[in-house]
């Protein structure tokens, strides 16, 4: 990345690639036929890809073979780019490499979480729970649900006060009457529906207290903040495995990555075996390797996939993370200031950003007005992109609804899925990305008075389909005529 001979780094390097991420410039018609830019608001579930990944994965396909060899040219480079992408994710997370080693898995961070709740299950035998809290997504509470013998949901605190962090007095208290029986803490870094940041380290320091081990969900978090898995000087705070996805890394292709400690993986065999992990194949036994990464990744992984997301990682450092949560900040805290000037809008956590800090996302919703039509009326008028439902975090939506559900219902059953609790029970998510601008905020602001202004006029344009869903009467999306895969291929063959 040069320029005038010098290495573009920090805001100069941000300014460059703010704008170059593909997806920000797509147009759709909206309703009364005008196009429109999208105003992407939805980089919680997925990130768009940043250009520059793509361009130079491309160029990498030009020399793709499999890895594992370096007999010939196309192998050696595979090789070494494969290579070169587990140390700059090791680098980027400050995790050291003689303790922490990098490895790829798909299915995103899901994948890698299933994995880490076996291994540390089968590396302390003798524990039978683990402990995550109440505001986990799905993927940072089934697997341990499954995995383990017995789970301790850590509650909130705050909840008065509408912080909805982690309570650490709690935590603690779980962990010393586990009795040493905890085998692990599982929590989310920052949350995926308030975006609200948990003390990880402090939560470390708890955990390696009673004897217990730290796995976090970087999900939310990579793409947002300064991570710092290893800390020489204070062991008690260091990380023993982090998770995260690359699609949410600006990086949609990549795989899910888990860093994690040799010494807790060197303890049992690998959960996937296969080839490439092994050292010798014999009739009746097989040698697993004892080097990382290869030991923890059998068969052929996805190469393109990892060496797009540390370039994208490459170029994220030479921002620098702290740059990034800066720039974030404000356009996170122009969001929430401006929505707190509209007292029919309810936003779920703390609106202090210094007693409450949080990352990427804000959810809300509108006095009167289900989130479901919110998110149709957005999108539909507005080509404004974003997410609502419960956003596979039901107990922690359940948490922060529960005042109003108990009003509209009488009780509190998330077991309830009636159509009519349904279409209460949830939120609407604005989420935010190194792309998000001032603009899109304002776009967004303007959007949300017009349809507290407008609502009964624009009930009247919408009906319930047979999945609950609002739809608009007239209006419909022609999704087969903007892209449609069985004509993209007729149009190339035809070419």
């Amino acid at each position: 990345m040069e320029s005038s001979g010098k290495t573009v780094t920090g805001k100069a390097l941000l300014e460059k690639i703010r704008s170059d991420f593909i997806g920000l410039d797509t147009k759709y018609e909206t309703v009364g036929g005008k196009q429109t830019r999208r105003v992407y608001l939805d980089s919680t579930a997925s990130s768009l890809m940043l250009r520059a990944a793509a361009q130079i994965t491309a160029d990498f396909m030009r020399h793709y073979s499999n890895t594992h060899s370096k007999l010939h040219h196309s192998a050696h480079i595979s090789t070494s780019a494969y290579d070169w992408a587990h140390e700059r994710v090791l680098s980027f997370l400050g995790a050291d490499p003689s303790i922490y080693t990098c490895f790829f898995t798909g299915s995103g961070t899901t994948g890698g979480i299933n994995r880490m709740a076996r291994v540390f299950r089968d590396a302390q035998p003798d524990k039978d729970t683990a402990i995550i809290s109440i505001m986990e997504h799905h993927s940072n509470d089934l697997p341990h649900r499954k995995h383990m013998k017995y789970v301790h949901h850590i509650p909130v605190e705050g909840l008065d006060e509408n912080q909805m962090c982690i309570s650490l007095p709690k935590l603690e208290a779980a962990l010393r009457d586990g009795g040493g029986r905890v085998s692990y803490v599982s929590i989310t870094a920052v949350s995926n529906v308030t975006g609200i940041i948990n003390p990880i380290h402090d939560i470390a320091r708890l955990a390696h207290k009673y004897g217990a081990l730290i796995m976090v969900d970087g999900a939310q978090s990579v793409a947002h903040l300064p991570t710092q898995m290893f800390h020489p000087d204070d062991p008690d705070a260091c990380i023993d495995a982090l998770v995260f996805s690359g699609h949410k890394t600006y990086t949609p292709g990549s795989p899910g990555v888990v860093v994690a400690r040799k010494d807790h993986l060197l303890s049992i065999e690998p959960e996937e075996v296969g080839g490439g992990m092994v050292d010798r194949v014999l009739e009746d036994r097989y040698l697993v390797k004892e080097t990382f990464p290869d030991r923890e990744e059998a068969g052929t992984p996805n190469i393109p996939g990892a060496i797009a997301l540390a370039t994208t990682i490459e170029i994220l450092d030479r921002i620098g993370m702290q740059t990034l949560l800066e720039e974030e900040d404000k356009v996170i805290e122009g969001a929430i200031n401006r929505m707190a000037e509209i007292p029919d809008i309810i936003v779920y956590g703390g609106t202090n950003l210094k007693a409450c800090p949080r990352a990427a996302s804000i959810s809300f919703n509108i006095t009167g007005i289900d989130h479901g039509l919110v998110g149709a009326i957005l999108n539909d008028y507005f080509n404004i992109a974003v997410r609502n439902q419960c956003f596979c975090a039901h107990p922690y939506v359940k948490e922060m609804m529960s005042d109003v559900l108990l009003a509209e219902f009488g009780e509190i059953d998330f077991g309830n899925m009636s159509p009519e609790f349904m279409r209460k029970a949830g939120m609407v998510r604005a989420s935010f990305g190194v792309y998000s601008t001032h603009e899109d905020v304002a776009l967004l602001i303007r959007a949300l008075k017009d349809i507290i202004k407008n609502i009964d006029t624009y009930k009247l344009e919408y009906k319930l389909n047979s999945e609950n869903d609002y739809v608009h009467k007239s209006y419909k999306v022609d999704s087969e005529g903007i892209f449609n895969i069985f004509g993209a291929v007729n149009q190339y063959i035809d070419e």
